[in-house]
């Protein structure tokens, strides 16, 4: 089980490849193999999982009943994108083109640990979401909590 946290900036390569953070490497577990999916993500972020963690988001997906118009509309644009990767010799991955594009990354990227996942980042982009809630960090977190039966 992973269990990513911590937030990096890193810089992106001319072939798309960015730098794992040692602090998230040592948390792959072994079945991973080294490989990740990486995928669209919410908020304009890219999302990448280790493939053991990856095989347990596929299960939730496939419970998913196609029925629903918008199961499928998820489905399609989270499936569409998905790319399996491997962490190469110097622990970096390769991001492919359109998900760089969609993410609207350029030089920098910032790579945030969120348990099971990785989330990446152009900076910029998570500087404005995250100044775009009216609400404080303090007020989403107290309902966040509260809803979902968390002490804090």
């Amino acid at each position: 089980m992973s269990s990513f946290k911590g937030s990096f900036i890193h810089s992106i390569d001319n072939k798309g490849r960015i730098n794992l953070p040692s602090k998230l490497r040592k948390y792959i577990a072994p079945e991973a193999n080294d490989t990740f999916i990486v995928t669209r993500g919410f908020e304009q972020c890219i999302f990448a999982y280790p493939l053991d963690e990856w095989n347990n988001y596929e299960k939730a997906i496939r419970g998913l009943r196609s029925s629903s118009a918008d199961n499928r509309f998820v489905m399609r644009h989270l499936l569409q994108f998905a790319t399996e990767v491997q962490l190469d010799g110097q622990s970096r991955i390769m991001l492919p083109q359109n998900l760089i594009q969609l993410a609207e990354i350029k030089n920098d990227v910032l790579i945030i640990g969120m348990l099971e996942r990785i989330e990446i980042w152009n900076p910029e982009i998570y500087d404005n979401y995250i100044g775009s809630k009216d609400a404080t960090y303090e007020e989403v977190a107290e309902e966040v909590f509260k809803i979902n039966g968390i002490q804090a």
